[in-house]
């Protein structure tokens, strides 16, 4: 993933859950390296709709010390697993000075069928300036090597986005 970022002079935002910072803090650390910002995906990889504010506050401050610990970064965006907000979890991430973000174009990347042509078109169809693409640079939340079918999908996406007079740019939330 990050060769095909610095091939196209791309920079991303990588949404990492703490549990996995913690396991290989030495893969943060590269990508911080490279240039890519990091945001939050929870401590765990969960849906949350059905917690506490507390329970989420919790969960996402463990996932900013393993962020903190790796990096030595105080990360300043959070995407919830799965996209799923509840009101007091959506309080409680701005109440720890995080900015929520979503997306609203996916290459459903983690999908065992998935193609590197069927993640680039589901990614950039109808694509504007303001969408933001959501893709998985790992599989421990979906299909075994799916992680190998985005990374060779990303050279499509970059040749959509400059078929269609678009660019990359890092988040400018």
């Amino acid at each position: 993933m990050l060769t095909a970022l610095e091939r196209a002079s791309a920079r991303a935002v990588f949404f990492v859950a703490g549990e996995r910072v913690e396991r290989h803090p030495e893969i943060v650390r590269e990508v911080v390296s490279a240039g890519h910002e990091l945001g939050l995906h929870g401590y765990r990889h969960q849906t949350r709709r059905q917690s506490t504010g507390r329970i989420l506050r919790d969960d996402t401050r463990r996932a900013i010390d393993a962020v903190g610990v790796a990096t030595g970064l105080a990360p300043r965006l959070y995407r919830p697993p799965h996209g799923v907000f509840s009101l007091p979890g959506l309080w409680a991430i701005r109440d720890l000075g995080l900015e929520p973000v979503l997306w609203s174009k996916w290459g459903r990347d983690w999908e065992a069928r998935a193609t590197p042509a069927s993640i680039a078109q589901r990614a950039t169809q109808d694509i504007t300036a303001q969408d933001i693409i959501l893709l998985h640079d790992a599989d421990h939340y979906g299909a075994p090597g799916s992680w190998r079918t985005t990374a060779a999908a990303l050279p499509l996406v970059f040749e959509a986005l400059d078929r269609a007079g678009l660019e990359t740019q890092r988040w400018a939330g």
